[in-house]
């Protein structure tokens, strides 16, 4: 429930934030992607400027999210290794408890 409202409480001025943004910057702008000749337009997009910005904050959450998928691997591989080494562990452990079940089952009872 909780979660609940502060996402409300968050998600709702943001949103509110968002759409304000996209009303006021309404006018076509053209993007050229031909720095010697802007006026070509064979390699200019026109659209709202807010599509523009959108695509710039999508482009960056993806470029910073790789970033950070690719600077975490090391952790990611200590953390594969790790696990392996508990399971081996753990194995090991169950190995040597049965082989003394079996011994004690061994002994004379006193």
């Amino acid at each position: 429930m909780a979660k609940k409202i502060i996402n409300l409480l968050i998600l709702l001025p943001l949103g509110i934030i968002l759409i304000t943004f996209c009303v006021a910057n309404r006018q076509s702008v053209t993007l050229a992607f031909n720095p010697f000749r802007p006026e070509d337009q064979v390699l200019a997009v026109a659209a709202p400027f807010f599509v523009f910005i959108f695509i710039a904050l999508i482009v960056g959450m993806l470029i910073g999210s790789a970033a950070t998928w690719l600077t975490q691997g090391k952790h990611r591989k200590r953390a594969k290794i790790e696990a392996k080494e508990a399971v081996r562990w753990h194995s090991e452990a169950d190995r040597h408890k049965t082989r003394a079940e079996e011994i004690a089952g061994q002994l004379p009872a006193r």
